[in-house]
């Protein structure tokens, strides 16, 4: 029965983000043509299947069912929310021995069964979890995917938008590094309107520091307000599976694999990269000044020595 379906898309993990997730993937793209919702609390996988295939006569006639790590077997894209929140006051690195074990025991069944698709991880820390998803499925590296720094990179273009009272649609810029505290913005690459951010606003050493800040602070700042963040890293994780899906070859930082760029190996961490059918169809490198690989260098020393306390 399954094998008639063309695209299929399995969510593993119906929390906040998943939930949300599987909402705007239904209203983000026509080509898609089952979703399976996979989640330890079956009957809430069972009524979110249910509530979201009530919208589908509105967006697009997708199958949508509660299922388990089996469907994964042909299905295109396996996307990963599941795991443990972040508490106000927590690191995404706080996370990190409590997600592990969630993680490899989700990508264990998903590769037994047969899965050939992409993985694309939202987890937290994203950049970790999505390094060790590939090591544990043992997966060619362009067919893991995190979501990285997209969304920091869009809380970037808005926190610009609001300073220069700008269309968020003229600003064009990127946060690169860890999905963290890390994390920097390439001030050299934003763009307004397609004409470098330098040609029309100069920014200090102090205004760059301080927009910096202010990204990082934000997604903390909405978990103070409300427990949680959802609705933007799931929007983010529609795009990307839509990406992989319908081949778009579209450009957004995500966790990519680095093996060589910025002078880093066997690493996972937000750089800009093509999202196509492949899942990454290529690692793009940003010219970066002094200072920025710097800090590209310490987000990756801040990886690497997580990484390596590590036991799989």
């Amino acid at each position: 029965m399954l094998d008639e379906y063309t695209h299929k898309v399995v969510l593993v993990g119906d929390g906040a983000v998943g939930s949300a997730f599987a909402f705007s993937l239904l209203q983000s793209t026509h080509e898609i043509d089952e979703l399976v919702i996979v989640d330890r609390d079956q009957q809430k996988a069972i009524g979110d299947a249910s509530d979201l295939a009530d919208i589908t006569p509105l967006t697009s006639p997708v199958r949508v069912i509660a299922g388990s790590y089996a469907d994964a077997n042909n299905a295109d894209v396996v996307v990963i929310t599941a795991g443990v929140a972040r508490k106000p006051g927590e690191s995404r690195l706080d996370l990190v021995n409590k997600n592990v074990a969630i993680l490899k025991s989700i990508v264990d069944p998903i590769v037994t069964a047969g899965f050939k698709g992409v993985f694309v991880i939202s987890s937290n820390p994203v950049d970790i979890l999505t390094t060790l998803t590939q090591r544990i499925s043992g997966f060619p590296k362009e067919r893991v995917i995190g979501t990285g720094t997209s969304l920091d990179s869009m809380r970037l273009r808005i926190l610009l938008s609001h300073r220069f009272h700008l269309s968020v649609n003229a600003v064009d810029a990127q946060i690169l590094g860890e999905h963290g505290d890390t994390s920097f913005a390439a001030f050299n690459e934003i763009t307004i309107n397609g004409k470098p951010l330098a040609e029309r606003i100069q920014l200090s050493d102090q205004d760059k520091a301080q927009i910096e800040d202010d990204v990082h602070r934000a997604g903390g700042e909405i978990i103070t307000n409300k427990g949680a963040t959802f609705y933007g890293v799931a929007k983010c994780l529609a795009y990307i599976t839509s990406a992989i899906i319908e081949n778009r070859n579209v450009v957004l930082p995500i966790s990519a694999p680095l093996e060589g760029q910025y002078g880093i190996e066997g690493l996972y961490l937000g750089s800009p990269a093509v999202i196509n059918s492949q899942g990454i169809g290529q690692v793009i490198e940003y010219p970066l000044t002094d200072d920025e690989q710097v800090k590209m260098a310490h987000s990756a020393d801040a990886m690497k020595s997580v990484l390596n306390s590590i036991q799989l």
